[in-house]
């Protein structure tokens, strides 16, 4: 097979912490990242090839982030230099994304002032046999929505299997669009799709019964999730994959677990809990990435599901944006996870 190509903006991480401490000793914690990035820097560890389109800067900041993605294992020859910024977000420490606390940057980026016809696709998809992108992108301007559709469309002409991630950013659809608006169109090229319920009853209008909340008890989590992918297939004929998330806190801790429904088969992962974790962020990357990592290397459905959350899950121990594992260590996670499980089942019986 060909290389995996992450398609989105690079954008570096700014992490304040909340008592003040960043501005009396003078250092601001921060992070290369981006949800797309993430993904490609989890699948060059786990030796999967992998190439990264962005776009960056003709200068000092752009070359420097060039070089730190070749170190990475990752394949920059299709990144577009041009444009006169790189995207920032600010974050404080122990802060979800989706925390009402998050501020972007954004604005005039080199990637938020693409034009899909500045593009050479032969270069972008040459030698590439997997194509994924996140719904981050389309939600930053209309023409990053219209680089994303081209990209996609560019990408089925060429019978490239295409992922998307429904990652929901509210703070970031501010162009009079939508998701509802922008997010059907693309979705329609997808081969796999991955979110959780919520994200795909507001991107791409799959209901779900009001009574559902992060309190419902998760056989009717379960049922739910598997309702809403079953549609999803049938909404989208291109669409064969569609892997959902439940994540919720508990205190300082998590739950979290996962499932996958392909064409007939229907699979759901081992359940993680921890008291106390790290860094929230990328965690949903790493399981896009472990997804795609399974689907590469054609295992069986119910071991890609679980090495997918086993990386996820790990991922929450790891303060950066990216994972830092290898595939031995996950490997372990499931293992061990394996083994927990057989012995609790055996005392339960």
């Amino acid at each position: 097979m060909g290389k995996v190509l992450s398609f989105g903006e690079l954008l570096l991480r700014i992490c304040p912490d909340g008592e003040g401490a960043w501005l009396k000793k003078n250092r601001l914690p921060f992070y290369v990242g981006g949800a797309e990035l993430n993904v490609a820097t989890a699948l060059a560890r786990w030796e999967i090839p992998v190439a990264y389109f962005t776009a960056l800067p003709q200068n000092f900041l752009g070359d420097s982030m060039t070089d730190y993605l070749q170190n990475q294992g990752i394949d920059t020859s299709s990144i577009f230099r041009g444009g006169n910024r790189i995207g920032l977000y600010f974050l404080p420490k122990g802060k979800d994304l989706k925390n009402a606390g998050v501020i972007y940057d954004r604005s005039h980026s080199s990637f938020a002032e693409l034009q899909a016809e500045d593009l050479d696709w032969e270069v972008i998809f040459n030698g590439v046999s997997w194509f994924h992108f996140s719904a981050i992108c389309p939600a930053l301007t209309p023409d990053a929505a219209k680089v994303c559709l081209r990209a996609v469309q560019e990408a089925k002409r060429r019978s490239i299997p295409i992922s998307l991630d429904l990652n929901y950013r509210a703070k970031l659809w501010k162009y009079g669009k939508e998701p509802g608006e922008v997010m059907p169109e693309l979705a329609a090229y997808a081969d796999l799709i991955m979110g959780n319920i919520w994200a795909a009853e507001k991107m791409l209008g799959s209901p779900f019964a009001a009574s559902i909340n992060e309190h419902t008890d998760k056989e009717s989590l379960l049922q739910q999730a598997k309702i809403t992918s079953e549609e999803l297939l049938d909404t989208y004929e291109n669409c064969t994959k569609v892997a959902l998330t439940f994540r919720f806190d508990e205190g300082a801790g998590i739950r979290y677990y996962t499932t996958l429904k392909i064409k007939n088969q229907w699979v759901v992962s081992p359940e993680y809990r921890s008291a106390e974790i790290s860094d929230k962020v990328g965690s949903g990357d790493c399981f896009m990435a472990g997804l795609i990592y399974g689907f590469y290397k054609k295992l069986p459905a119910a071991e890609l599901l679980h090495f997918a959350t086993a990386a996820a899950y790990r991922k929450l121990f790891i303060t950066s944006d990216a994972t830092t594992d290898g595939i031995k260590e996950i490997e372990e996670t499931m293992r061990i996870k394996h083994l927990s499980d057989e012995d609790h089942f055996s005392q339960s019986d």
